[in-house]
């Protein structure tokens, strides 16, 4: 069984910060891409940023210059540091990871989620 378990969410008031973790575990041969995306209430779920396994990094323009992602292969873990939070990041956080259990098969798994909340 192959899981992603997120953390670090909370409520913070504007200009805070929060960092969010997430864990992948079980049978995993390797993992490739992480990141982060985001749903607002009444929005589609959209991409905050990722990693590769390289440490390449995207972001969406609304985040650049506030969010950081990272990852520690080792821990099978990556992050997201949010800095300067804004009330429109308020959302439930998702974690997705492309894995293989078998190291020939790939798949995206997802997270529960973790809430966002910033006061204004």
């Amino acid at each position: 069984q192959v899981q992603l378990a997120e953390s670090g969410g909370g409520l913070v008031q504007a200009g805070g910060s929060l960092r969010l973790s997430c864990v992948a575990s079980g049978r995993i041969a390797r993992i490739n891409n992480m990141g982060w995306y985001r749903q607002a209430p009444g929005k589609q779920r959209e991409l905050v940023a990722y990693i590769s396994n390289n440490y390449k990094t995207n972001y969406a323009d609304s985040v650049k210059g506030r969010f950081t992602i990272s990852r520690e292969n080792e821990k099978n873990t990556v992050y997201l540091q949010m800095d300067s939070l804004k009330p429109e990041d308020t959302a439930v956080y998702y974690c997705k990871a492309t894995m293989s259990i078998t190291g020939y098969d790939w798949g995206d798994y997802w997270g529960q989620g973790t809430q966002v909340t910033v006061s204004s």
